[in-house]
C-alpha cells in the first residue's frame, strides 16, 4: 500500500516518504508563488489555486498569505472567502461546501501524532525500518458556515450547514447545522434562528434592507 492510500485509509503513515515529500513541496511553492502575487492579479491567483487544491469551485478569494500542505487533498466550493494566513494541513481530506466565509488566521488540520514520546519518535514498519510515523482523519465543512478569527478545525470534525464559529474556537467535536459553537474547545451554544436576523436589529441595519427569499 502506497504512504498516499495508507493516509485515506486512517492508519499510520511516514511523512517523510519521497512521494509525499514530492507532493508537498511542489504544493509549498505553489504557496510561495501565490503569496508573492498582488491583491489585483486575480486570474494569475486562480490559476495558481486551481493548480494546489483539488476541486476549486467559482467565486473564490484568499486574501492570501495562504499555507496549504498538501492542496490535493482540498476540494472547496462556490464563492469562498478566506481572509489573511489561512492554513490548511490537509494531510486527510477536507472538504469545504458552498459560501462560506473564514476570517483571518483560520487553521485546519487533519493529522494525529502518538501520545507516547517513544511512539512519536519511531516505529518500525512492516520490514522492520525505523520511522517517525502519524495519522489523519478528514475535516468536513458544510455549506454556509462563517469561521470567525483564530478559529483552529480539529482532525475528524464535521462542521454542519449554517454554522458559525466564534472567534478564537476551538473546533475538536461535531457541530451540528444551524448552531452557534464558540470556545476552547468548541461548544454548541445555541441554534441559530429567525430572530438573529438583521432585521431585528434597525440601529445597525440602518438604510439597508433585507433581500426577502423566494
Amino acid at each position: 500500500m502506497k504512504e498516499e492510500e495508507k493516509i485515506m485509509a486512517g492508519i499510520l503513515f511516514s511523512p517523510a516518504e519521497m512521494e509525499l515529500k514530492e507532493i508537498k513541496l511542489r504544493t509549498h511553492n505553489l504557496n510561495v508563488d501565490y503569496n508573492n502575487t498582488y491583491e489585483d492579479e486575480a486570474e494569475k491567483r486562480v490559476a495558481i489555486l486551481k493548480k494546489i487544491v483539488g476541486k476549486l469551485g467559482k467565486g473564490v478569494f484568499m486574501q492570501g498569505p495562504i499555507f496549504f500542505h498538501y492542496g490535493t487533498h482540498t476540494t472547496i466550493g462556490n464563492n469562498f472567502f478566506a481572509n489573511f494566513n489561512f492554513t490548511v494541513q490537509d494531510d486527510a481530506t477536507v472538504e469545504i461546501g458552498d459560501n462560506c466565509n473564514f476570517g483571518p488566521n483560520v487553521t485546519i488540520v487533519t493529522p494525529l501524532h502518538p501520545m507516547l514520546p517513544n511512539e512519536r519518535n519511531a516505529i518500525l514498519d512492516k520490514d522492520g525500518n525505523c520511522k517517525r510515523m502519524c495519522y489523519a482523519k478528514p475535516v468536513r465543512i458544510g455549506n454556509n458556515c462563517w469561521l470567525g478569527a483564530n478559529v483552529t478545525v480539529c482532525p475528524g470534525v464535521t462542521i454542519g450547514d449554517n454554522v458559525v464559529i466564534g472567534a478564537g474556537g476551538v473546533v475538536n467535536k461535531d457541530i451540528p447545522a444551524n448552531t452557534f459553537a464558540a470556545g476552547v474547545p468548541c461548544r454548541a451554544i445555541r441554534k441559530i434562528t429567525e430572530q438573529d436576523s438583521m432585521r431585528y436589529m434597525p440601529e445597525v441595519l440602518s438604510d439597508n434592507q433585507i433581500i426577502e427569499e423566494g
